[in-house]
């Protein structure tokens, strides 16, 4: 592994097409300038956001208490922001560092003090997603449990079940059939609000009173 200054410092880069019309070439340039050597370094090339990501998984178990993730750019770390936010959390968690070459999250260096302010932020928004999700999911069982008093099914879906189901959708490896059952709901009607990944559809956000 590469060191510098002392630190152990560990490279990741991706990008997000396999057919070629994207290279890794300003990633690896820039890691490599930053002292990591190419042995060292660890790379994806995913088409979309669901993709497996066979380097980053090794990459996060070669690191040890005590060492630097280097990325290029933010937005190479994470699939989405809550991706990225558990990620980086979990990386504060294990004592490893984290720093970013350039992009709006250059500031990002535990070895700075700004650096280890980001962690913490990052800490704090984790925390904050856990709750929410706890807190979705909770009234979301509670509305089904109710549901489930009166009998038969609703005919159609209601703010707090759709924000539950949804979450569990993104967070849960259970199919939509069986979160459409656990919330009382017939499987056509979940996907005429969310899509498989959770993601919403026209009658979702007006439901949720957003913008279509």
């Amino acid at each position: 592994m590469a060191e510098r200054g002392g630190e152990v410092l560990i490279g990741y880069m991706r990008v997000s097409k396999s057919d070629g019309s994207q290279t890794l070439d300003l990633q690896r340039d820039a890691l490599l300038a930053a002292g990591i050597p190419p042995e060292h370094l660890y790379e994806d090339l995913a088409s979309g956001r669901h993709d497996a990501r066979p380097g980053l998984s090794a990459c996060l178990k070669a690191l040890q208490p005590g060492n630097v993730l280097v990325v290029w750019k933010l937005d190479r770390l994470g699939r989405d922001l809550k991706h990225l936010i558990n990620t980086v959390d979990d990386l504060r968690g294990r004592d490893v560092g984290f720093r970013v070459l350039s992009g709006a999250g250059a500031q990002i260096d535990t070895s700075t003090a700004n650096g280890r302010l980001f962690f913490g932020v990052f800490a704090a928004f984790a925390e904050f997603e856990r709750d929410l999700i706890a807190e979705r999911t909770r009234a979301g069982l509670a509305a089904a449990r109710a549901r489930g008093r009166k009998g038969g099914r609703p005919r159609k879906m209601d703010r707090t079940t759709l924000l539950a189901v949804q979450t569990m959708l993104r967070d849960t490896d259970e199919t939509s059939q069986d979160i459409a059952k656990r919330f009382g709901i017939a499987t056509p009607t979940l996907y005429m609000y969310l899509n498989g990944d959770g993601s919403l559809k026209e009658a979702g956000a007006k439901l949720l009173g957003l913008p279509v």
